[in-house]
């Protein structure tokens, strides 16, 4: 009788652990997913560098070399961050 509870409680433990196994799973999903929301702040970013790159340069065609070092230093960082973004998803995702 006893060898009877203690199968009970070994099968109730498997499937304890494959619970718990599918909860970190979904929990990656989630977290790789919330990560990625990061990349359309990326997305905004560069847009509104290249917008202002495009005023600026109609205001004041005559900074145009010195606003376009400016504009890829602000692509570039905004695009970091976006990167940034997709490693900690994909950390997420296969860690």
């Amino acid at each position: 009788m006893v060898s009877r509870k203690r199968s009970h409680f070994v099968k109730l433990d498997v499937s304890f652990r494959t619970l718990l196994k599918k909860m970190l799973a979904a929990a990656k999903y989630i977290g790789a997913g919330l990560a990625t929301i990061g990349l359309a702040g990326a997305g905004v970013g560069i847009g509104l560098v290249f917008s202002g790159l495009i005023t600026a340069t109609a205001r004041n065609p005559g900074l145009r070399p010195q606003l376009f070092s400016y504009a890829i230093l602000g692509f570039a960082l905004s695009e970091a961050t976006g990167l940034f973004a997709l490693m900690i998803a994909f950390l997420l995702l296969y860690s």
